[in-house]
């Protein structure tokens, strides 16, 4: 944990910011002793966003899971997975793993789904 005090952002902010980027983990800035702000690069503050709504969105089929609610089958899942990469190779954007993913899913598909 990065503990500094506030004025430290006015009199080093590249040398926060660069520690913030480098490290990947927010600085805690106090005022008076006490715990005043979080400050965190923009890139670490979107991953954290990402893994959070991620998190918030699994906790949400487990919850609709246990109440007995039926989510997608194996073979409904794979099928948007096929036509989602089908629709992201035609406008060329597809990034490389995403490719390999599709590869993975497709034989998954094959051997197992249809047996």
């Amino acid at each position: 944990m990065n503990i500094r005090p506030s004025a430290a952002i006015c009199q080093n902010y590249n040398e926060i910011a660069e520690l913030c980027r480098k490290t990947e983990e927010p600085i805690f800035l106090t005022k008076n002793g006490e715990g005043d702000l979080v400050v965190m690069d923009i890139e670490t503050y979107n991953k954290r966003e990402k893994m959070l709504k991620l998190r918030e969105e699994l906790l949400s089929v487990e919850e609709d899971r246990l109440r007995g609610n039926s989510g997608y089958s194996v073979n409904e899942v794979a099928s948007l997975m096929r036509d989602a990469i089908k629709e992201a190779s035609a406008h060329r954007t597809v990034p490389k793993y995403q490719v390999i993913v599709g590869r993975l899913i497709t034989g998954f598909y094959k051997n197992v789904c249809r047996g």
